[in-house]
């Protein structure tokens, strides 16, 4: 096993490194851009259109501030909080599988993630698993220290600070964590309820801090308003999936997956030690939360699957253990050498998932289309002037963050215009695009040929109002590779 381990550890050290070229690309540039925004006086939600939670905006304006915008900042951050994640993946896991079976487990994780590839850097649901890991450390901690008050304070904190990035995943092991507080408090003699009560309590504290400072900056009414008027009832039914069909389509998404749903098995199965304490259990939760995180969002995007890797990996820990056990009955020498051939498989595969994406050609296309309407759009906007782009992520809004370049309305992508078009809702919000851009005057209208959900600049004979007027106020001025650039008229 720890050949296997060594080799594994250089692997990962070696794809950390050939990963320092990759570019900020696909979802990390639009949270950049809204959090430049931010810099520049606009509130989330009231002058910026989106759907995410206010925790994604403050990190990615954390990491602006301190580190900048480049390439490798995001890099670099991505590494460290990635170091932070698996150093208390092991430690939690470490009374489960000792030193071998928590450095495997925090290895398989550091694995996953490099094998991501470039998109994956910074994702909502990477960034959650820090959190997480926190949390589950804190309440296990108090288990193993007869109920610590302390420690359930601070897991629970931290898994609160998680419900401002994704709830999903975070809410369910939160409420989980609250019943093993009180297990926690009961062992130790005391009243199960204060313990359930620290952890839900230090839970609010970091969703009260946000959401206080969001109503604060005047944005907590249009946040509620986004999420019932329009999350609700329209983007969670948005592009959801068939998720074992969408598992066909993540690379060695269905093998990768069974191999980790193994080594959890075979965790699960090794006999409990009185080191383990409460992890187990804690860790099995954990896996039900990352499911359900999975399920409920209904897209079947890859990244969506960190929760539930991460608590496998840790579920996976004591077969670690189990492998070095000396003396071990004939009978368990097949499991403990199905063991071995499992980690080294699940390793294997993640080394060639990582292969494959390393330097993938989507990304950089992707790279080189930022780059070109970067180069073809700023000439086209003077000074103090706005652009307004009608995309989501093929990098229309990264070209924005290069240039620094506001819009004239409040929406960051189009596709909230293309789905339920005769619902009042998407007309009201139809007609405030419109609206905005005669009287924002934009210099520019940046068009990408696919949008998410829709394919072809044919999508705008759905929208007329806004056809109409491209056509009366702007003429083409570019036409790139997937991408147009509409001038505005001297005479609209």
């Amino acid at each position: 096993m720890k050949p296997i381990l060594a080799a594994s550890a250089l692997l990962a050290g070696f794809l950390a490194g050939r990963s320092l070229h990759w570019p900020l690309i696909h979802d990390a540039p639009l949270f950049h851009y809204v959090a430049w925004l931010m810099g520049q006086g606009l509130v989330p939600y009231r002058d910026i259109f989106d759907m995410n939670l206010p925790g994604v905006y403050l990190l990615h304006w954390a990491v602006l501030a301190t580190a900048g915008g480049g390439d490798l900042a995001w890099r670099l951050f991505d590494l460290a909080w990635l170091a932070a994640t698996a150093a208390l993946l092991y430690v939690f896991c470490r009374p489960l599988g000792g030193v071998v079976g928590a450095a495997g487990a925090a290895l398989l994780f550091v694995l996953y993630h490099l094998a991501g590839g470039a998109w994956h850097v910074g994702q909502r649901d990477f960034l959650l698993c820090l959190f997480l890991a926190a949390g589950a450390c804190g309440v296990a901690r108090a288990w193993d220290r007869g109920g610590s008050r302390l420690a359930l304070l601070w897991g629970g904190a931290a898994l609160g600070a998680g419900l401002t990035i994704k709830p999903y995943a975070a809410g369910i092991f939160w409420l989980g964590s609250a019943v093993a507080g009180a297990a926690a408090a009961r062992r130790a003699g005391r009243a199960a309820l204060p313990g359930a009560a620290a952890v839900l309590g230090a839970g609010c504290a970091a969703p009260a801090l946000v959401f206080g400072w969001l109503a604060w900056r005047g944005g907590l009414g249009a946040f509620w308003d986004t999420l019932v008027g329009y999350v609700i009832p329209f983007y969670s039914q948005l592009g959801r999936e068939p998720l074992w069909a969408a598992l066909g389509w993540h690379a060695h998404g269905r093998v990768l997956l069974a191999l980790l749903a193994a080594l959890a098995l075979w965790g699960l199965l090794v006999p409990a030690a009185p080191s383990f304490g409460i992890r187990r259990p804690l860790a099995a939760v954990g896996v039900g939360a990352g499911a359900l995180h999975f399920v409920l969002q209904g897209k079947g995007w890859e990244y969506h699957l960190y929760p539930l890797v991460f608590f496998l990996c840790a579920l996976a820990a004591p077969a670690g253990e189990a492998v070095m056990a000396a003396g071990v009955p004939r009978a368990r020498e097949v499991a403990r050498a199905a063991a071995i051939v499992l980690f080294a498989a699940t390793a294997m595969v993640l080394g060639a998932k990582a292969v494959e994406a390393m330097d993938a050609q989507w990304i950089d296309a992707k790279a080189r289309r930022v780059a070109a309407i970067t180069r073809d759009l700023g000439p086209l906007v003077p000074a103090g002037g706005t652009a307004q782009v009608l995309d989501v992520t093929a990098g229309g809004i990264h070209a924005l963050f290069r240039l620094q370049l506001r819009q004239p309305t409040r929406f960051l992508y189009d596709f909230h215009f293309f789905h339920d078009e005769g619902a009042p809702r998407i007309q009201g919000i139809r007609a405030e695009l419109v609206r905005g851009l005669e009287q924002g005057r934009p210099a520019a209208v940046v068009v990408l040929r696919d949008s998410w959900l829709e394919r072809g600049y044919d999508r705008l004979d759905r929208f007329p109002e806004l056809r109409d007027l491209l056509a009366r106020s702007y003429s083409l001025a570019v036409q790139g590779d997937d991408y147009r650039i509409y001038a505005k008229r001297s005479d609209s």
